[in-house]
């Protein structure tokens, strides 16, 4: 408030010049530097006001707040094109996955910008980048025994000759008897769905009756953080600003305990999975999407690693 009336009183010539960063912005010794994102909106669709009110504009105007600030900020966001929701659209328009992201990644892009949304850099998943950083990081899962292999009971088409990932598999809600529940969740009563559970389960693809069959799948081991886990979220607790709703969930989960969390899936289009065995499966979108984050920065810059790994600055 002082500064505000001091420039009041003396008029623009007080006010700070304008911090014009260098291209590609970079994290400068001594200034506060702010690394800004998106949640990055899934590729399937055309933006509506609704995406942009809860997917970018808040994460825009605090962008634009922070440049007034003259603080050297970074925004970037791109699209979410890995998963199973694409292989759908793709299957629903006769297009290949990739072609299917190519279209809506420009629809995107030029959407973003028509609303003057200030990304420092717009980006998307399906790169090489996101390759090799997603295999780099599980490959350190591995090396640190933080994967398990598990078997898993799976519906199988027979007639398309695979293994059908959750949203392949339509049938009955066994919660409240929905006809057209989804193999992960029923759109009536929102309950998260095993597709296994599902009554007269047909694939999606070709309608056929699939059959459970075993296969094996790779899971995140999550019960040996929780010790680890435990005295970090005190810590973060007390001194972050969690809402109450974030501070709630989290405390049942590990109220709970923590599960093994299956970080693969039986698709094609997707971050294909580096070890013997799977490597005819690829990273579930969990896993593998929010690394996009770090691989859009990469996309951005080679130096990427100084905005996300140096927390002095």
């Amino acid at each position: 408030i002082t500064a505000a009336a001091d420039a009041w009183a003396h008029g623009a010539a007080v006010l700070p010049k304008p911090w014009h960063p260098q291209k590609p912005v970079l994290p400068v010794e001594g200034m506060r530097n702010i690394l800004i994102t998106s949640a990055l909106p899934y590729v399937n669709n055309v933006p509506h006001l609704g995406n942009i009110i809860g997917c970018v504009l808040s994460a825009d105007t605090f962008a634009r707040y922070c440049r007034l600030r003259n603080w050297n900020t970074l925004y970037v966001c791109g699209t979410d094109e890995y998963g199973t929701a694409t292989e759908t659209k793709a299957v629903e328009e006769g297009l290949t996955p990739q072609e299917i992201c190519d279209k809506y990644n420009a629809i995107h892009a030029d959407i973003y910008r028509w609303f003057d949304i200030s990304f420092d850099y717009f980006g998307r998943t399906t790169t090489p980048h996101q390759t090799t950083i997603a295999q780099d990081i599980f490959q350190r899962l591995l090396a640190h025994g933080f994967l398990l292999q598990d078997t898993v009971e799976q519906l199988r088409c027979e007639g398309c000759q695979r293994f059908l990932a959750d949203r392949f598999v339509e049938g009955i809600c066994p919660f409240c008897s929905y006809e057209e529940a989804r193999g992960d969740q029923c759109d009536k009563c929102g309950k998260l769905i095993n597709a296994v559970e599902l009554k007269r389960p047909h694939c999606k693809l070709c309608r056929g009756i699939p059959v459970v069959k075993p296969t094996q799948h790779l899971f995140l081991d999550l019960p040996k953080l929780e010790e680890r886990l435990e005295p970090w979220l005190e810590q973060s607790w007390a001194t972050g600003d969690w809402t109450a709703n974030a501070r709630y969930i989290t405390r049942s989960w590990i109220r709970d305990g923590l599960k093994p969390r299956c970080i693969t899936r039986d698709l094609k289009w997707g971050t294909p999975v580096p070890l013997d065995g799977f490597r005819d499966k690829v990273f579930y979108v969990w896993f593998d999407a929010p690394i996009g984050y770090l691989s859009i920065t990469a996309n951005y810059t080679d130096q990427w690693e100084r905005w996300w790994k140096n927390p002095q600055q």
